[in-house]
C-alpha cells in the first residue's frame, strides 16, 4: 500500500518546510514539498529530500551499544537504561548532580526535543551550556539595541525599495527567501549583496560589494559617517526614539572614511553609494549568521543595527534590521514543558568552551557527559581539545541515529528515532512565523526509541516518573496552551498541518522598544549592566593583520567555514554517494601566489591544528580568503574545527568560528 502524507521538515533551518512524504509498506520512499504550505509552497532543498535516506540507510544504529574493552557490543535497552540510571544515581550521591554535563545543540526543531531539559531539571540540575555556536552573539546584540531580535514577516519584502543582503547566501541557506528576492526584483526593488564571496545570491543582485571578512561592522560605521556627512539621517527618529546618539557620533569621529575603506577593502565610492541607498527608504537589511562569529561579532551586528536606525528604517514597512525572529519561539509554554524551577543546583559553561571546562572543572569535576541533538566532535571549535575532553570522562552517553565522530568515543550509544517515526511539531525562529505539524508516519526500525521514551524510562528508574506521565498528545497540548486564546489548538494544527502564529509582523512599528529606556539604544544599558560598557566600538577581528600583525605574517589567509549545501551541519556526509573529500576553496590570488590548480592536495594549518584536502579555486572571492565547509567528518578529512578558536564573542554569547587565520601549502 502506498500513501502520500503531509509532514514537516525537522531540520534546524531558516525555511521550516511543509512536506509530502510517500510511504510504502511501512517505509519512507520519497520526500517532496507540500504545495499547500503558505511559505514553502511545494519546494524543498536537497537536505530535506535526504530525510528519506536518513530514515532508511543500512548504516542506522538499531540497537543500544556499550563499549566493552574498546569494542561496541549490542545490549538490551533494559541493561543500557539500568546501567546509565545507576551511574546517574551514584554520581549525584557522591559528587552532586552538576558532575553531569548535558552537551546539546539544535540539530532538529521538534518542540518535544526540549524534554531533555525537563529530565535534567527533575534530576536536580546539571552542568548546562549557554550561548550558541551559531547565532548567539547577534541575538544578544539585538537584545541590547532593541530589547529582542525580531524580523519582518516574509511578505513585507515586497514593500522594500532597496534590499541589502549582508553576509547571507540565501540561495544556499534560505531558498524560499531567495525566491522572494527574485519576485521583489521583478516588482522594482534594487538588490545589493555585501559578502566576501560572489555567491549564488550575489549572482542575482544588482550589485555585489566584496568585503574583507570580519570587517562588516567597520563598513557600517563608514556608511553612517557618510549619511551624517551628507545630512541624510532621520532626525525625527533619532531625536524622539533613540538613546545614546551623541556617543555614536563621538565614536564615528575617531576614524576617517578613507581609513575604513583601507581596512574593509571596500572603495569609498561604494560606501557613499550605500549611504544614499539607506537614505532612500524603505531599505530592508537581511543579515547572515556568519558576521557575528568573530571576537567583534556582537559589536558588528550592533553597528549594522545602528545604521538601520539612523537611516530611519526601523519600524516601517519594507525596512528592518532582520537577523532572527525569536518572537516565534516565544509563542510556546517552555517553562511548563521544561520545569526550570525543579533544579536544585546547576552550573553553566559557555558552549564554545565546554571542552576546556570539562578538563578543568572542579567542585565537582565532570564525571559524565550526555550528548543530545548534536555532534560536538565536528561542531565545537578546537576539535583536538574536544576529543581529549570527551575521552577523559568516566562515562559518555550519546543519543544518535548514526555512528558519528562523537558516538565513536561513547561508552553508551542509544539509537533514536528520525522525525517520521515520532509525532511532534516544528517551527523556526529565523525566518517565517508558521508552525508545522509532523505526524508519526512509520514505525522505527530495530530497537530505536524516541527521546521521550528514553527520558521517561530513565525518569522511572531515577524516581521522578510522575513528571513524565503524559501522553505525547498531552505534551503537545501543554506546549500550545498559551495559543488557545488565539484559537490555535493541537486539533486545529493536526487538521490544517500549518498554522500562522500571532507575531508582530513589522517589529517596533509603535516605536516602543523592549530596552530599559524604551528606546532604540545606541549605548546599551543592558550591555552596561552585563559587561560594564554598553558603548559601540570600532572593533575588528582578533585574528587579522590590523590587530595581530605577527600572527597574520605566519598565517596570511582568512578561513571561512560556511554551511554545506547538502548537509545540515554534519548530518549527511556519510550518506553522500561517491567518495567524500574535504574541499578547500581558495581565492584566485592565493592560487596564483602558490601555483595551485583545481584538485591539488593541500595542507591547511595554524597553531591549533591542521586538515588536508583538495583545492577548488573560487575566482570571485575576496583576496586572501579560504573556505572549507563545516561539518565534515574525520573519516572524510575533517573536522575543519581543528583550525577554529574556542574563544567567545565580545558579549560572551557567541562563537568566534570565523575569526581564524591559516596558512596553506601544496603537497605532492
Amino acid at each position: 500500500m502506498t500513501e502520500v502524507l503531509k509532514a514537516a521538515c525537522p531540520l534546524n533551518c531558516w525555511d521550516s518546510c511543509g512536506l509530502l512524504v510517500t510511504v510504502e509498506n511501512e517505509q519512507v520512499v520519497k520526500v517532496e514539498g507540500d504545495p499547500d504550505h503558505p511559505i514553502t509552497k511545494g519546494k524543498i532543498c536537497g537536505r530535506g529530500r535526504m530525510l528519506a535516506a536518513r530514515a532508511n540507510s543500512p548504516q542506522r544504529l538499531l540497537h543500544p551499544l556499550k563499549k566493552i574493552n574498546g569494542t561496541f557490543q549490542e545490549i538490551s535497552w533494559e541493561q543500557a537504561l539500568d546501567e546509565i540510571a545507576c551511574k546517574l544515581n551514584t554520581i549525584k550521591d557522591q559528587y552532586g548532580s552538576t558532575a553531569v554535563l548535558h552537551s546539546h545543540d539544535y540539530a532538529n526543531n521538534g518542540i518535544l526535543k526540549n524534554l531533555d531539559q525537563r529530565f535534567f531539571n527533575c534530576y536536580g540540575g546539571v552542568t548546562e551550556l549557554y550561548g550558541s555556536l551559531c547565532w548567539g552573539a547577534g541575538i544578544e546584540a539585538q537584545k541590547w539595541d532593541f530589547g529582542s531580535a525580531n524580523s519582518h514577516e516574509p511578505n513585507d519584502i515586497y514593500h522594500s525599495k532597496n534590499i541589502i543582503v549582508w553576509g547571507r547566501n540565501v540561495a544556499r541557506t534560505n531558498m524560499h527567501f531567495y525566491e522572494k528576492l527574485i519576485e521583489a526584483k521583478k516588482l522594482g526593488a534594487r538588490l545589493l549583496v555585501i559578502d566576501p564571496i560572489f555567491n549564488a545570491t550575489a549572482k542575482i543582485a544588482d550589485e555585489h560589494i566584496s568585503i574583507k571578512p570580519g570587517m562588516d561592522g567597520l563598513l557600517a560605521a563608514g556608511i553612517m559617517k557618510e549619511i551624517l556627512r551628507l545630512g541624510l539621517e532621520d532626525h525625527t527618529f533619532i531625536e524622539q526614539f533613540t538613546y545614546g546618539f551623541a556617543d555614536l557620533t563621538e565614536l564615528l569621529n575617531e576614524i576617517t572614511v578613507e581609513k575604513i575603506s583601507d581596512m574593509t577593502e571596500v572603495p569609498v565610492e561604494d560606501i557613499t553609494k550605500l549611504a544614499q541607498i539607506y537614505a532612500d527608504k524603505p531599505t530592508s537589511t537581511f543579515m547572515g549568521l556568519g558576521m557575528q562569529r568573530y571576537k567583534n561579532g556582537g559589536n558588528t551586528i550592533r553597528l549594522i543595527d545602528a545604521l538601520v536606525a539612523i537611516s530611519g528604517n526601523i519600524g516601517i514597512a519594507g525596512g528592518g534590521a532582520n537577523y532572527a525572529n525569536i518572537q516565534v519561539g516565544q509563542s510556546f509554554a517552555f517553562d511548563e514543558l521544561t520545569l526550570p524551577n525543579h533544579k536544585q543546583s546547576h552550573r553553566q559553561i559557555p558552549i564554545m568552551k565546554q571542552a576546556e571546562m570539562v578538563l578543568t572543572a572542579k567542585n565537582p569535576e565532570i564525571k559524565m557527559i550526555v550528548v543530545t541533538c548534536g555532534n560536538p566532535l565536528t561542531q565545537v571549535p578546537d576539535s583536538s581539545i574536544v576529543e581529549k575532553a570527551f575521552s577523559s570522562v568516566d562515562t559518555l552517553v550519546v543519543m544518535e541515529q548514526y555512528m558519528t565522530d562523537t558516538a565513536r568515543l561513547a561508552n553508551y550509544v542509544l539509537p533514536v528515532t528520525t522525525a517520521f517515526e515520532e509525532e511532534d511539531f516544528y517551527y523556526s525562529s529565523m525566518y517565517h512565523h508558521y508552525v508545522n505539524y509532523g505526524p508519526k508516519l512509520v514505525t522505527a526500525p530495530g530497537k530505536a526509541k524516541s527521546d521521550l521514551e528514553i527520558w521517561s524510562q530513565l525518569a522511572e528508574r531515577l524516581g521522578f516518573s510522575e513528571h513524565f506521565k503524559h501522553s505525547r498528545e498531552e505534551w503537545l497540548k501543554m506546549t500550545l496552551k498559551p495559543l488557545e486564546k488565539h484559537g490555535l489548538t493541537l486539533e486545529k494544527l493536526m487538521d490544517e498541518h500549518t498554522l500562522e502564529l500571532p507575531v508582530v509582523k513589522i517589529p517596533w512599528h509603535d516605536r516602543k522598544f523592549a530596552t530599559p529606556t524604551g528606546k532604540f539604544e545606541f549605548t546599551s544599558l543592558l550591555g552596561q549592566q552585563k559587561t560594564g560598557t554598553g558603548l559601540l566600538a570600532l572593533a575588528i577581528p582578533e585574528e587579522s593583520k590590523w590587530s595581530n600583525p605577527s600572527l597574520a605574517k605566519n598565517y596570511p589567509y582568512h578561513l571561512l567555514t560556511i554551511h554545506p549545501l547538502r548537509s545540515n551541519h554534519s548530518q549527511n556526509y556519510h550518506l553522500f554517494e561517491g567518495k567524500v573529500k574535504l574541499k578547500v576553496e581558495v581565492a584566485q590570488n592565493i592560487a596564483n601566489e602558490l601555483a595551485l590548480q583545481n584538485g591539488d592536495y593541500v595542507r591547511v594549518w595554524n597553531d591549533r591544528g591542521e586538515v588536508y584536502g583538495y583545492v577548488s579555486i573560487l575566482p570571485a572571492v575576496h583576496p586572501d580568503t579560504i573556505n572549507i565547509d563545516e561539518g565534515i567528518w574525520k573519516e572524510f578529512g575533517g573536522a575543519v574545527n581543528n583550525l577554529t578558536s574556542s574563544r567567545e564573542s565580545d558579549n560572551g554569547l557567541g562563537s568566534t568560528l570565523y575569526d581564524c587565520l591559516v596558512n596553506l601549502v601544496k603537497l605532492s
